[in-house]
């Protein structure tokens, strides 16, 4: 996989022991014939049981050393099961949502990339060509951001995994897609064309500064479970527009032609094949001048 550096450009993730592990098993082909139940929904279904009864609360404690997790950050409560405590609550003002009308923020706690969709509604994350149709199923709708920018914002297991609206103006529609259950680990993206095939959910979403956008959420390995609230039509920034059980995920933007830029290090990180830290309500872009 490539770096992980935050937005000063200091290297704050390498490869780890669990990439090491998945470029192993995603590169050899008996490593893909062990994967191939793992990314089913029903072993994630199976899974997910497990992690919301109450025999998984054991499993807490280990989570929380083996990474690292201050609970400073997040509310105080007696957690019932696993997934509880993996889908908790930020406490009150852990993170600063930014209200300029010019910035576009980030949804979540992530490593973001950004990339151009070319005229052919075309673009390519690491090594792996897609369409904006194959993303989102719909063609028409695809069309629509030919020239614009998708932003992928990547969560591994230790992140906070409650997401929110990134813009407020009015939704209006949702789609679920499903599929099967790949891990968003880049090193299964040069395997597998993970964000066509993961079970994903989108809504449409026309809002207040960076006109008619897509919010996508991608389920991953073991995520069998993608918690979206009902909000109404109308939306907010800031608003918690939903949750991730166990695993891995991502969210994944789509904005139009001129609606909006990434900020340069993001840009420049992401044409060097990095992936820039970020935080639930920080601005990653802004509105173009003029």
């Amino acid at each position: 996989m490539g770096l992980v550096v935050d937005r000063r450009g200091k290297i704050v993730e390498a490869e780890s022991l669990q990439d090491r592990i998945l470029k192993g098993l995603y590169g050899h082909v008996l490593g893909r014939a062990l994967l191939k139940p793992l990314v089913s929904p029903a072993v994630s279904r199976l899974v997910g049981g497990f992690l919301d009864s109450g025999f998984s609360k054991a499993l807490i404690p280990w989570f929380m050393r083996s990474h690292s997790i201050d609970m400073a950050d997040y509310e105080q409560k007696e957690y019932e099961s696993y997934n509880d405590f993996f889908t908790r609550r930020m406490a009150k003002g852990a993170r600063s949502i930014d209200s300029s009308p010019q910035a576009l923020i980030s949804p979540c706690d992530s490593r973001v990339s950004v990339y151009p969709v070319d005229g052919e509604c075309e673009f390519t994350i690491k090594h792996t060509r897609y369409t904006a149709q194959s993303l989102l199923r719909d063609y028409r709708l695809a069309a629509e951001y030919a020239g614009g920018y998708v932003w992928v914002f990547r969560l591994c297991v230790e992140d906070y995994h409650r997401y929110i609206y990134t813009d407020g103006g009015r939704v209006t529609g949702s789609v679920r897609i499903p599929g099967v259950l790949h891990t968003v680990n880049p090193v299964a993206n040069d395997r597998y064309p993970v964000y066509k095939e993961n079970t994903r959910e989108y809504c449409v979403i026309r809002s207040e500064h960076f006109g008619k956008m897509i919010q996508m959420e991608v389920g991953a390995m073991l995520v069998g479970k993608i918690h979206n609230h009902f909000r109404g039509e109308r939306v907010r920034r800031g608003w918690e527009k939903g949750r991730f059980a166990f695993g891995g995920s991502t969210v994944i933007l789509l904005t139009k032609k001129g609606a909006a830029l990434p900020d340069e290090d993001i840009l420049e990180n992401s044409r060097r094949g990095w992936e820039t830290r970020v935080r639930l309500g920080e601005r990653v872009g802004g509105r173009p001048a003029g």
